[in-house]
């Protein structure tokens, strides 16, 4: 008599293999990107088919996805020497190189053609820039270069409120390019607060962060001065009109309250090179505002405009 044995399958297994793929795109830095780019959707002026707003979003999702999968196929090599990145999954052994970078262009490619087939091809063209800008300009020429790499690359995170206003209007006008200066001068202080403390990751990985090349002390003078450039900034849409008091409102009680974790960064405890004295406390608590300071400012923008328009 033969018995029959039933085909089982490793569903644990399965399910880290997705999540693995799921950590390729970076989905903690996407929240923010989907985020802005889903506001600059939804204050652009006229009006655009849900469904086909959706899918603009979901190609910011993949466009931006993408790019992070690419960082991660560059950067294997560094991410595998500093603690904060050495379980991804390229380091870690999970994925395969190769298998991460066919990942990333054809998510890359799928993004922009939808972009411009649901949409229109500006959107498009924008969504194709601001991969390449990540990819090329920040990963492959500047992050490995320069202390300002944070500062210029930046720009690469700032793209999504153009590419969700293009979608809806088919061009790019002032206050598209300023929510895109918002995000510019935000990611300097963001970046920065947590480069404080994971310098040791950096300047054992080589990679030329402003802590390492300049030390603590210069670094929590630049958080200032960025984060006074981006209070004002931040009330750039009210400035010009766009928004109205409710947004004024909101966004300098969060330009005051980034200035006062700046000044505690820049006065926190310290020995003669800079480096805090308290494990970056005040660092840290920056760069969790930070991201809340996003969300807040960016949201408040979206109710303004949306129920006062």
């Amino acid at each position: 008599m033969s018995s029959t044995t039933l085909p089982t399958t490793d569903t644990g297994s399965d399910l880290s293999e997705v999540r693995d793929w799921v950590a390729l795109l970076k989905p903690r830095v996407l929240t923010l990107v989907v985020f802005t780019g889903l506001v600059g959707l939804l204050v652009a002026p006229g009006s655009i088919h849900p469904v086909l707003g959706l899918t603009a979003v979901l190609c910011i999702t993949l466009g931006a996805g993408a790019a992070g999968a690419l960082n991660m196929w560059y950067d294997r090599d560094i991410d595998a020497l500093m603690r904060r990145t050495a379980r991804r999954p390229i380091p870690a052994g999970r994925i395969a190189p190769n298998a991460a970078l066919g990942f990333g262009i054809v998510l890359a490619v799928a993004s922009v053609a939808i972009m411009g087939l649901a949409t229109n091809w500006v959107a498009a063209a924008w969504l194709a820039f601001s991969i390449l800008f990540y990819v090329v300009v920040y990963t492959a020429w500047l992050k490995r270069r320069t202390s300002q790499n944070i500062v210029i690359g930046g720009a690469a995170g700032a793209f999504p409120p153009i590419i969700g206003w293009a979608a809806v209007t088919g061009d790019v006008t002032l206050v598209p390019w300023l929510l895109f200066a918002i995000v510019f001068a935000w990611t300097p202080p963001h970046f920065w607060a947590l480069a404080l403390w994971a310098h040791g990751d950096y300047a054992r990985a080589g990679v030329p962060m402003l802590p390492v090349v300049a030390g603590a002390r210069e670094t929590r003078r630049q958080i200032f001065i960025y984060t006074v450039v981006l209070a004002l900034a931040g009330l750039s849409p009210w400035a010009v009109g766009f928004a109205g008091p409710l947004y004024a409102a909101v966004a300098t009680v969060l330009g005051g309250m980034f200035l006062y974790h700046a000044v505690r960064t820049l006065r926190e405890a310290q020995d003669e090179t800079g480096r805090s004295l308290v494990q970056d406390a005040a660092a840290r608590r920056t760069f969790a505002f930070s991201l809340m300071y996003l969300f807040v400012l960016f949201g408040a923008l979206a109710v303004d405009v949306l129920a006062f328009r």
